[in-house]
């Protein structure tokens, strides 16, 4: 039987774990076996750089925070060597670089993920992978409101030097 310091240690590492996973905007569970060293440590740092919190703890731990916050149906998916990568803002971020690194190794592989308070499939997380960043949908709408913008103004400038052409020029008046 566990003491009771090591009982308070549990508790508190599964309420931060709740809390994080509670105050994020997605995250995705991928079971990481056999992944060399390297490749984790690349993966990490890609993680670290986007801005996603990549947690391996034991299942039970990750499972009791998953239904502290009413992700219960991620339990299912707990078995083996698992991770769970944490994104705070960006609800694609995670899947983005975790899908790149379950293509390039065979054995790495997404099994579940949420987002807006949603548990999501394997599937569901690679299609959330596929969705371009906020940056390039922002450029995309921009560039969709400018192209007809820039089509009227060119209209007008050929209006304008359609007339400019017909009309006779105004004569300079005489200096005396």
């Amino acid at each position: 039987m566990p003491s009771n310091s090591i009982l308070a240690q549990k508790q508190q590492i599964v309420a931060d774990l709740a809390a994080q996973i509670k105050n994020s905007a997605a995250g995705v569970l991928v079971n990481y076996q056999g992944i060399t060293v390297d490749k984790d440590t690349a993966m990490r740092k890609a993680l670290r750089q986007a801005g996603v919190k990549y947690v391996v703890m034991k299942n039970t731990l990750t499972g009791r925070a998953c239904d502290e916050v009413g992700y219960g149906e991620l339990k299912q998916y707990l078995t083996g060597m698992t991770a769970i990568a944490i994104s705070e803002n960006d609800p694609v971020v995670a899947a983005k670089v975790l899908k790149e690194y379950a293509e390039k190794i065979e054995t790495f592989q997404i099994l579940a993920g949420y987002v807006d308070g949603n548990v999501i499939d394997a599937n569901s997380v690679k299609a959330l992978a596929e969705i371009p960043s906020k940056e390039t949908l922002i450029a995309k709408l921009l560039g969709s409101i400018r192209s007809p913008l820039y089509s009227f103004a060119y209209a007008l400038q050929a209006v304008v030097d359609k007339n400019g052409e017909s009309a006779p020029a105004a004569e300079a008046p005489a200096e005396a």
